[in-house]
């Protein structure tokens, strides 16, 4: 047990004082995050609206997302990550707070769209962040150490959130969520200072590469995180409604299912990622593998009609995002020129923004015509052609001098 607890902190060790700041903040923020885990059951069950509604407000969640992704990256670019980050806590806190008291379809679409681009003004500086703060040696492990804290905030998270709506209401967590938002973007400001460059570095980093749109590769790259972003977010939104419509599961079982995800994260990404490393497995590599067990996870899901099988079922996706998730973050910002990082990472995120938009509206469409089991299979196969792709880009950038680093 000794020799396994020193591995395991073995695996936090040289990694910086900012980024443990930025992870506490992180977790914060994140152990206060009840909403979006229970949006769509708010929007039916509380609010009344249809399966095909749902999809078009979580459209404009997804469009939301993405100007917000957007305009975080050119902000990072132009004012740092350090105002971005802190700006877009506070804005969005102000926003979970005030969504509640919308009832309109009109108005949640539009309120949503407006909470989504604050909340997501946040995403790209959180990896620009990551790589100012870090060693090139702990990149991954920096991103693993963020993606620790988000899961072990989403872990309590959720739980408290189910305990609440099913014991208190569901206007409590939107007070919760925003609080944590506010308390955030507080502590950041009091606690981190931005780390200054010299002025004649960023002058010139500012002329390094080529824009994301002209490289072919990272485009690629972004059209496979699209795909597998958009199967993903049904954990979010479909997966859920699936929980509680076919399988008959209370909304704290629910948020108990996703505490197991957290739980797994928390306990074993770290652990994964210095073993991976320490095996040579390329960021591209894990990429792929972290894709198969996401297609694994929704296979599993038609096998029975046993609670046991949504335990494998999360089992599966959970080590898919454990595996996939930091090498594919840390395969963006390596895939990034320097001075155009905010830039590379805002289109990165926003590749997530996109899925939003695409898969919330399209997973529930595909319930709504076709069944749970069918869309289940439907979005199988979409992750098997993002494997094909991957392994295409894989061989591309094998052709490159510098191929370890992907």
């Amino acid at each position: 047990m000794k020799t396994l607890y020193r591995h395991y902190v073995a695996n936090f060790q040289g990694l910086s004082k900012e980024i443990w700041l930025l992870s506490l903040v992180t977790f914060i923020n994140r152990a206060g995050a009840m909403v979006i885990p229970f949006l769509s059951l708010y929007l039916v069950s509380e609010k009344g609206f249809s399966l095909p509604q749902v999809g078009w407000i979580m459209t404009g969640y997804g469009l939301g997302s993405l100007l917000g992704n957007w305009m975080g990256g050119k902000l990072t670019d132009r004012i740092g990550f350090y105002k971005t980050i802190v700006i877009s806590l506070f804005l969005g806190g102000l926003g979970f707070i005030s969504i509640q008291f919308i009832d309109s379809f009109e108005g949640l679409v539009i309120g949503l769209f407006g909470l989504m681009w604050a909340v997501d003004l946040y995403r790209p500086g959180i990896f620009v962040a990551a790589d100012v703060y870090s060693k090139k040696e702990n990149l991954t492990r920096s991103i693993g150490l963020i993606r620790l804290a988000i899961n072990l905030g989403f872990s309590i998270g959720p739980v408290i959130g189910g305990i609440l709506i099913a014991h208190v209401s569901y206007n409590s967590i939107f007070w919760i969520d925003g609080g944590s938002c506010l308390l955030a973007s507080a502590l950041l400001f009091v606690l981190l200072k931005p780390k200054k460059r010299d002025q004649n570095e960023e002058k010139e980093k500012v002329k390094a590469g080529k824009p994301p749109y002209r490289n072919s590769l990272y485009m690629l790259f972004l059209l496979i995180m699209v795909i597998n972003s958009l199967v993903f977010v049904q954990y979010f939104s479909t997966v859920p409604l699936y929980y509680q419509e076919d399988r008959g599961l209370s909304e704290d079982v629910i948020g108990w299912l996703l505490f197991l995800n957290g739980a797994m994260i928390v306990l074993l990404e770290m652990p994964l990622i210095g073993w991976l490393e320490r095996l040579g497995l390329t960021k591209t590599g894990a990429m792929i593998w972290g894709i198969l067990f996401l297609a694994a996870s929704f296979l599993v899901l038609n096998f029975s009609s046993g609670f046991w099988i949504l335990i494998v079922g999360m089992i599966l996706m959970t080590l898919g995002e454990m595996i996939g998730s930091p090498f594919s973050n840390a395969l963006a910002i390596a895939l990034s020129p320097e001075g155009r990082k905010g830039s590379y990472m805002g289109l990165y995120s926003m590749s997530w923004s996109l899925s939003h938009i695409i898969g919330h509206n399209g997973g529930m469409n595909l319930i709504d015509q076709f069944g749970f089991a069918n869309t289940w299979y439907i979005f199988f196969a979409l992750l098997i052609v993002a494997v094909g792709l991957s392994i295409y880009l894989l061989r591309q950038l094998r052709k490159k001098d510098n191929f370890d680093s992907y």
